[in-house]
């Protein structure tokens, strides 16, 4: 290399210094990947409703912890951890707040029956956190973790991470096959 194209690099470095010298390093490493958002599938009017399929939803008595996890047997741990951390990207979105527990439990049903016939993989449940009901307590989060136990074509479901909910909402692993709406 030349001595004066060296001389002019550092002349340039110095003077980035100097320009930098009164700045604030901001340190962030809690980046949160982008993800395009997905709008809730619209209610169908009263007229037009159909019958949600075969599948059908009881009440268990499950204790709800502040994080939901449900893995059926088999489910990979990696495919779980992937869950987890929201590196599976949801591929439809079914908002529950303001519903009844009645309407909350119809509409997840036919949430379940659209996403078996269209072969979804992952889809996203939010239930809110229970900020808005008596006593300020989850009961649609407790009523989704009883209802998505039950269908075999739920492999496992999780709190979705900070970014997409958090603890207000669910990921859900559904299986593809066709005979698995139970």
């Amino acid at each position: 290399m030349s001595g004066k194209y060296q001389d002019e690099e550092n002349d340039e470095f110095k003077l980035f210094l100097e320009e930098m010298a009164e700045t604030t390093r901001h340190r962030h490493d809690g980046i949160e990947p982008f993800r395009p958002r997905l709008r809730p599938l619209p209610r169908q009017p009263e007229a037009e409703k159909t019958d949600a399929g075969e599948l059908e939803l009881v009440d268990l008595n499950i204790e709800t912890e502040d994080e939901l996890a449900f893995v059926r047997p088999g489910v990979q741990k990696r495919l779980f951890q992937n869950l987890r951390r929201g590196q599976l990207t949801p591929q439809a979105l079914l908002d529950l707040h303001g519903l009844r527990v009645v309407e909350a439990r119809i509409e997840l049903v036919r949430f379940l029956d659209y996403a078996r016939r269209h072969r979804l993989r992952v889809v996203q449940i939010i239930h809110g956190k229970g900020y808005g009901s008596e006593g300020r307590q989850p009961i649609l989060k407790q009523k989704v973790n009883q209802w998505l136990r039950q269908p075999e074509m739920v492999l496992a479901f999780c709190s979705a991470p900070h970014f997409d909910g958090g603890r207000g909402a669910v990921y859900v692993l559904l299986s593809r096959k066709a005979g698995s709406g139970d």
